[in-house]
């Protein structure tokens, strides 16, 4: 390939923007229903209180952790998915999709049984206040059957967003969507003649959405015959030899998102204790910049599939100059997405029954938010994208797991409940994490250890160009 090739000209910068937007935001708009489920969850359940929000926030919690691992398992086998497009290896993306189910499951089934029968044990980890844990233990218990549908539902998510048809996903979680607020208008507030349920109904709600959600990605894959869908025992004829390398990549993902989703609730867990106000104001913005945060972060997840389709067709150098692309166009779009947030934060705010304190308190996060979400964006793209396509996984996770744990857990406690600093400035401190991981990042990045094909040896198909 000469040096004209391995470099993005014009003509084909225009056919990137064409891809990107075709793969990227179907997964944009998805993570923005998603996020705006928890928008109206959170708004719906706020207007009951202050300790109803902060109830519904910490019970998330361990929903949040195991949403995590679900990712992190998924990401590491997604590597192999998006490298299996790109070799046109349809039988080994089933086996993929297939183990990771396996794996899911296993998991998932540990978390539904310490969500039905141990939530006070559950609840305790995040939270202090006996009131906040009476009104959460309902939602933990109602919604546990959700763990094992998302079990099956992310993994099959993954290989539709593989094969780069990311618009069926955004189909599903629009009718989720829509499932799920429905619900909550009912069993909220027992609207319609339905029982008035409270914090209980809108876990009821999601659990309901969820099932809804699983069934409709079975029937478009199985039902519908999806280029992924296939028999059954495809998905299952994974040998020991096969299970191996996608764990020793999966791994690495696992523990990084499982860490930081862990450290992610320490965080909230040590501003929780502030206060109940202080834990309201921080649930409501972490709600508010999730709507910007997890849409912007599909460029990741688009430089994982576009990148590693590359890595998977052989073009090792064009993968290299195609993620470096991407990973400014994710610097751009972070910087709109935080001032986005900044302009946004009071009328969205005012949806909240805060109190004056709290809506202060939760301005300042705001704008904490918006200034450093660049920095967010950018790590997530090398990581989740970038590191992961290359099956440079070990790195990411050392990068994340290092700051997160060594940097913004203990600033997170040591400021809000040993210096105790405004929660404002509690929050800014914990960014200090995001510094350290974009300088590891970035050298990483730069050096091309991450630039490999991870599928050569177990491909169906031969994958050299």
């Amino acid at each position: 390939m000469s040096r004209r090739e391995e470099n993005l000209n014009h003509s084909d910068q225009k056919g990137l923007y064409r891809t990107l937007a075709v793969v990227a935001l179907p997964i944009a708009l998805q993570s923005l229903i998603g996020s705006s489920l928890n928008l109206v969850d959170n708004l719906m359940v706020g207007s009951l209180g202050e300790a109803e929000l902060n109830a519904v926030g910490v019970s998330v919690q361990i929903y949040f952790i195991h949403w995590m691992v679900m990712f992190g398992f998924t990401s590491g086998s997604s590597t192999f998915m998006a490298q299996f497009f790109g070799a046109k290896d349809l039988h080994n993306i089933r086996k993929t999709a297939g183990f990771a189910i396996t794996v899911a499951m296993s998991v998932s089934i540990l978390f539904f049984t310490a969500a039905m029968f141990f939530p006070h044990y559950v609840l305790r980890i995040f939270t202090r206040f006996p009131e906040v844990i009476d009104l959460g233990v309902g939602y933990v218990r109602m919604a546990a059957p959700a763990f094992l549908f998302v079990a099956i539902n992310v993994p099959l998510t993954a290989a539709l967003r593989a094969t780069q048809q990311t618009k069926l996903p955004l189909y599903i979680s629009g009718v989720a969507f829509l499932t799920n607020t429905f619900l909550n208008y009912l069993f909220i507030f027992g609207s319609l003649g339905a029982p008035k349920l409270g914090v209980t109904g809108a876990a009821l709600a999601t659990m309901i959405a969820r099932a809804i959600e699983m069934s409709l990605t079975l029937i478009v894959i199985f039902g519908r015959k999806n280029l992924i869908g296939g028999r059954l025992r495809e998905f299952f004829d994974f040998d020991k030899e096969f299970a191996v390398k996608i764990i020793k990549n999966a791994i690495p993902t696992t523990i990084n998102e499982t860490m930081w989703g862990l450290g992610t609730a320490l965080y909230i867990a040590a501003f929780a204790r502030i206060g109940v106000t202080e834990g309201a104001a921080v649930q409501a913005c972490n709600t508010i910049n999730n709507l910007f945060m997890m849409a912007a972060f599909s460029v990741g997840d688009a430089t994982l599939i576009l990148v590693g389709q590359k890595l998977g067709e052989g073009k090792l150098e064009y993968a290299y100059y195609l993620a470096k692309k991407l990973v400014r166009i994710s610097l751009i779009i972070g910087i709109c997405a935080g001032s986005g947030l900044i302009l946004c934060g009071k009328p969205l705010l005012s949806l909240f029954d805060f109190t004056q304190t709290g809506a202060e308190y939760a301005f300042w996060i705001l704008v904490v938010y918006g200034c450093t979400m660049w920095m967010g964006i950018y790590n997530a793209t090398n990581i989740t994208g970038v590191l992961r396509c290359g099956g440079d996984t070990r790195y990411a996770m050392l990068a994340e797991v290092l700051a997160v744990w060594c940097i913004g857990v203990p600033t997170a406690f040591l400021t809000a409940l040993v210096l105790k600093w405004p929660i404002y400035f509690a929050v800014l401190a914990v960014r200090l994490e995001d510094v350290a991981k974009g300088i590891a990042l970035t050298r990483r990045f730069f050096s091309k250890k991450w630039v490999k094909n991870v599928i050569r040896d177990i491909s169906d198909n031969d994958t050299a160009n």
